[in-house]
């Protein structure tokens, strides 16, 4: 069933990186299985910044993962787009859902939610205390506030009410990505196993604006040579490290696609005879959705 789609094409894929740092071979990893589902369906990949936490961007950072993406051979088929250049288009989604009545502002600082973080026994998921003006102080004197969307039934007890704007009035993670995936048309999202329950507060946000989500497909965390995660602030990690080291593009693609056992160790190929070696075998790729473990680097 699924090959059969795969023939007759359509997925639009996407990668979707922060600037914050310089990409390390987990993030780019998971480039190449999300444009090798493309290319594998004759589709759209579609590079996307998320650049809308600006103060965690790093100058320079978002033409250094363009470059990075270009090197390996990672192209992308439409403009890059910036969500920090789609603000306005987050702000009347906000208003529309607003006007529905299905926001609330919350006065909630970071110290008080992390207080009742430390007394939940389980995963935390807000009270909704502010939901309900009864229980909150709305004499707000100028205080920032964040908006919450009201969750349906269904999500109240899995994420809770999910924050469409933060208090320093920067749009929210999961809102921009909802509307994001809607407007481009994304059919398809590829993420590390590690964000799987960022699925929750976004099919939240998909529910209250009665649109369907894309199919979601979740790879394995690969992890260094230690054991450990691999980190944008660990130098050892970044593509820069290996390209000190001589390695080359088709090195890279070797090493990334022989931890998921696509190809032989030590293989050597550019991310396009990837492709071409998996077109007789494309349910190879599709093996590796489900396999949770994680995966050593070396």
């Amino acid at each position: 069933m699924e090959s059969n789609f795969l023939e007759r094409g359509g997925v639009r894929g996407r990668f979707a990186p922060t600037p914050s740092g310089d990409l390390h071979l987990g993030n780019l990893r998971t480039a190449l299985i999300a444009w090798l589902r493309v290319r594998l369906s004759s589709g759209k990949f579609i590079l996307r910044i998320d650049d809308l936490d600006t103060p965690r961007n790093r100058p320079g950072a978002i033409e250094k993962i363009k470059n990075d993406m270009l090197w390996l051979g990672l192209v992308w088929d439409e403009p890059v787009v910036l969500q920090s250049k789609r603000k306005h288009i987050y702000q009347e989604v906000i208003a529309a859902l607003t006007t529905h009545n299905i926001t609330y502002p919350c006065i909630c600082s970071r110290k008080m939610l992390l207080k009742e973080r430390l007394n939940s026994s389980g995963p935390f998921i807000y009270s909704g205390k502010c939901r309900d003006p009864k229980h909150a102080s709305f004499d707000m004197n100028g205080r920032p506030f964040s908006l919450r969307l009201k969750v349906g039934e269904e999500f109240s007890s899995i994420c809770g009410d999910v924050i469409l704007r933060r208090a320093d009035g920067i749009v929210a993670y999961h809102l921009a990505t909802v509307i994001d995936e809607l407007m481009l048309g994304i059919t398809e999202v590829v993420r590390g196993q590690d964000l799987a329950a960022e699925i929750f507060p976004q099919l939240a946000i998909f529910d209250a604006l009665q649109q369907k989500p894309p199919t979601y497909r979740y790879v394995p965390i690969l992890l260094n040579k230690f054991g450990g995660k691999l980190s944008k602030s660990n130098r050892d990690d970044s593509l820069t490290f290996y390209q000190s080291q001589g390695f080359n593009p088709s090195k890279i693609i070797g090493k990334l696609a022989a931890s998921l056992n696509l190809v032989e160790e030590n293989s050597e190929l550019s991310a396009l005879d990837l492709v071409n070696e998996l077109k007789n075998n494309k349910l190879k790729l599709l093996n590796i959705f489900n396999n949770g473990k994680s995966q050593s680097l070396l």
